[in-house]
């Protein structure tokens, strides 16, 4: 994955996990002992990210398998695949959790140690700085699915805040307090949930071939319409394919001009917009006749 895009979303994922397997245990042990049930649902969480970054991590090299017998278009639906699986095992998260939340708060329960605000208040800021730095390389490399691991990141540190809080108002308010952590649990199963949603509705929009942002359309325009013998441009059709765009154009060239002299335009049409724009991977053209009758409607 030598230069790559992918290789920098690689890294990112293998830094979370290693994070995430050294927090999970670190919030399982403390809350257990702790007598946090907040706490261990967010250990739960953490190694819900750990799965979640293995699943992102295997749909990252898939996407980067060249094109095969199988799939001449390549293995790029990998990307966003991945990010739909984390979206379910975000689901499955804040289901779980909500449903063990209601539970401890129907079972009484002695309150939680005051030493589990100082492991939550670290995880918070490890977390939050981890989604930073995910974020910010998902969005370089555009990646569905390495944007779904970093906002699985964001909901640990939402689920860690909010533990912290039930934590602190159980200690704070001390006996009759004591499922103010399952409440904190419970909420923050929402916050799973709703970034759950979030990152499930653009993964679906990727695997259904939906247009990317009309910025990158607006470019290739631009671009085709720089190349002699262009004469304007009817349909422009773009989709992503993994790390790629895919793009289907048609050229209007003058009509008097030859076939082959029209073949030559389109491939100078392919090459200049691949040159300006290397995410586009493949462009086809399909060369049209003018007809002074018509207007350009691009």
């Amino acid at each position: 994955m030598e230069h790559h895009p992918a290789k920098a979303g690689v890294s990112a994922v293998l830094t979370g996990i290693t994070l995430n397997a050294s927090l999970a245990l670190i919030k399982g042990i403390t809350g257990w002992f702790g007598n946090s049930y907040a706490l261990i649902a967010d250990a739960v969480e953490s190694l819900m990210d750990v799965f979640s970054s293995m699943v992102v991590y295997y749909g990252l090299t898939v996407s980067t398998r060249p094109p095969d017998e199988n799939h001449p278009y390549g293995h790029g639906k990998a990307e966003p695949l991945a990010a739909v699986a984390v979206s379910m095992a975000l689901f499955i998260a804040a289901f779980e959790i909500a449903r063990h939340s209601i539970h401890e708060i129907q079972t009484p329960h002695a309150i939680p140690h005051p030493a589990t605000l100082v492991v939550l208040l670290a995880v918070i800021v490890i977390k939050e700085l981890l989604f930073r730095y995910v974020l910010r390389t998902a969005l370089d490399i555009q990646s569905t699915a390495l944007q779904g691991d970093a906002f699985h990141h964001r909901s640990d540190a939402l689920t860690s805040a909010a533990a912290f809080i039930g934590i602190a108002i159980a200690l704070i308010g001390g006996k009759g307090w004591e499922s103010a952590d399952d409440w904190a649990a419970l909420l923050a199963s929402l916050f799973i949930a709703y970034n759950a949603y979030n990152l499930l509705r653009p993964a679906l929009y990727e695997l259904s071939d939906a247009a990317p942002h009309s910025d990158l359309s607006l470019r290739i325009k631009e671009v085709a319409r720089e190349v002699p013998g262009v004469v304007g441009l009817h349909h422009c059709f773009v989709r992503k394919m993994g790390f790629d765009y895919y793009v289907d154009l048609d050229v209007i060239v003058d009509r008097n001009i030859k076939v082959y002299e029209g073949h030559d335009i389109a491939h100078a049409v392919q090459n200049e917009i691949r040159s300006v724009l290397p995410r586009v991977s493949k462009v086809l053209v399909h060369v049209e006749p003018s007809d002074p009758a018509l207007p350009d409607p691009l």
